[in-house]
């Protein structure tokens, strides 16, 4: 079981092979640069590297969302791409459950936190039960207030990671009443050997697409589309005054 994995959901860039229960190769960076000018030059690294066919992969594993609107473009395109060419299936992996999947077997809860401007984070509540990722919250945007006192709610231990702690550091240290930890540097942020692990998860349990049915998973619309909105309310009570 062969699978290529790709995450572009943010800052980071990620693309993995993942065989199995072995992880082959991963190259990752986390600068900001455009995706699309790393991407593309990341896989083709690895797959020297590893003198990989593409052929002879069983399935692309893609953070599906949520995210940066542009990362989650690119990536899917990507992968998309990569599917037709090689008539090969997808599997759309949620962009946080493959964050809390960095914390294998942690106990307690773990609240991946990505941020989503306007003090709002995109987010999910998970837990291991007997070595199994378990969703307890389904991955949403939220306002970090409304999540803490979630978080403060079920009274339990929990572990953060994501691009959403250093923004968000000070207010959880402030309004959270239960005990917390922020993961590591090294397990804090995408990786798309986690999303190529769930892919071979996914792919055995039969939880995949072609690549003409993925798309993005965005949770909410983008900026663009929320200022063209607001433009047509305006325009239309003008017009109705």
């Amino acid at each position: 079981m062969r699978v290529l994995a790709l995450d572009s959901s943010g800052i980071v860039a990620s693309v993995a092979i993942v065989e199995d229960d072995t992880l082959v190769a991963e190259y990752t960076v986390n600068y900001k640069k455009t995706h699309s000018q790393t991407l593309l030059p990341m896989l083709d690294e690895i797959v020297k590297m590893t003198e990989l066919d593409l052929k002879t992969i069983d399935a692309i594993a893609v953070a599906k969302g949520p995210g940066s609107f542009t990362g989650l473009r690119i990536g899917s395109a990507t992968a998309k791409g990569l599917g037709l060419a090689l008539d090969k299936p997808l599997v759309g992996i949620p962009t946080v459950e493959a964050l809390a999947y960095n914390l294998y077997d942690v106990n307690g809860l773990i609240c991946p936190i990505m941020d989503a401007r306007r003090k709002q984070v995109y987010t999910g509540i998970y837990r291991y039960e007997n070595h199994r990722l378990m969703t307890v919250k389904d991955q949403m945007a939220v306002g970090i207030e409304e999540l803490l006192s979630m978080l403060n709610e079920m009274g339990e231990t929990v572990t953060f990671l994501g691009d959403g702690v250093p923004v968000f550091k000070d207010i959880i240290a402030d309004k959270l009443t239960v005990p917390f930890s922020f993961a590591p540097a090294h397990l804090s942020r995408q990786r798309a050997g986690a999303v190529g692990a769930l892919g071979v998860l996914y792919y055995k349990e039969g939880r995949t697409e072609t690549a003409a049915e993925h798309k993005p998973d965005y949770l909410r619309v983008s900026q663009a589309e929320r200022e063209r909105a607001q433009k047509l309310k305006k325009g239309s009570e003008g017009e109705n005054a």
